[in-house]
């Protein structure tokens, strides 16, 4: 079996993708992904972020914040990179992965706190920050893959 792959002969997965971004058979009807080369400013992209996290598409969600991470500036490229992960870690939580989503989500948490006492863009990084550590201690439970998931990514006004 051969691998999908780019122009440039990099390897990428053509195969149409689930809500929580599992490979489906070539030819089955999928949900659509981000574009390789999504392009946002950071208020479009939490915007983006959050709906797709409300209708419970956190793979995709996680699409829309790696593409600010790859493309902020090095002082922001953490936060975005925690933000992503915490978005994985809801989708590991999707897929009944508890161990993983464990990971991605202590992970997180411990990427965003530098920014905790100065969030940019009206983040809510503290309130992130608690529900990434509220979910990984309960992955072990079997109900939560079905529960749902609410997270805010900027603060209330």
């Amino acid at each position: 079996m051969t691998r999908d792959r780019d122009a440039q002969g990099r390897a990428r997965n053509a195969r149409p993708r689930d809500a929580y971004g599992r490979p489906l058979p070539h030819g089955a009807p999928g949900v659509p992904t981000m574009p390789d080369d999504l392009s946002l400013t950071p208020a479009e992209a939490l915007a983006e972020a959050q709906r797709l996290l409300d209708a419970d598409r956190p793979f995709h969600a996680h699409e829309v914040l790696e593409a600010v991470w790859k493309s902020s500036p090095e002082p922001e490229r953490e936060l975005w990179r925690g933000l992503a992960q915490v978005a994985v870690g809801l989708t590991h939580i999707r897929r009944g992965n508890p161990r993983g989503a464990r990971a991605l989500l202590t992970r997180a948490a411990a990427r965003l706190e530098p920014y905790a006492d100065s969030p940019p863009h009206d983040i809510d990084v503290p309130g992130v920050i608690r529900a990434a550590r509220s979910l990984a201690a309960r992955t072990d439970d079997p109900g939560l893959a079905k529960a749902p998931l609410p997270l805010s990514l900027r603060r209330r006004t």
